[in-house]
């Protein structure tokens, strides 16, 4: 997959996250995809698990944003890397900054496996159930 295809995905993806829409996410995703937060110890596999990660990061912030994408394609590979900045409006209106990166493998035309690392508290948490 060429850089600019493998750059565009991920700006899809973000703007499923960004915009809260579920489906938008899910067209960049493979339905058995691999979501690990690495620097929380999370793993997660198929949509139900990845949906209910982020109905939860909704659930707890008025929104979030990701921007100042710094990209590293590897194209033969059909992988990408991105740095960038996180803000998380709390419910009282609070924001709170973060740089992450992101590790992406694609099969396919859709993303198979992603890594998280991030910064400071983890947004993306489990639920007591699994």
């Amino acid at each position: 997959m060429e850089s600019q295809k493998l750059e565009d995905l991920v700006r899809d993806y973000f703007r499923g996250v960004d915009g809260e829409d579920l489906e938008g996410i899910f067209q960049t995703l493979d339905d058995d995809c691999i979501f690990t937060v690495e620097t929380h110890q999370i793993h997660l596999q198929g949509r139900d698990q990845i949906s209910a990660m982020f109905q939860r990061l909704w659930d707890n912030h008025k929104s979030v944003r990701h921007d100042h994408f710094i990209f590293v394609t590897d194209p033969d590979t059909s992988r990408i890397a991105v740095q960038f900045r996180v803000t998380n409006t709390l419910e009282d209106g609070q924001q709170v900054f973060k740089s992450n990166s992101n590790f992406f493998e694609v099969e396919r035309g859709k993303f198979r496996r992603v890594n998280v690392y991030m910064a400071g508290e983890n947004t993306l948490s489990l639920p007591d159930s699994i």
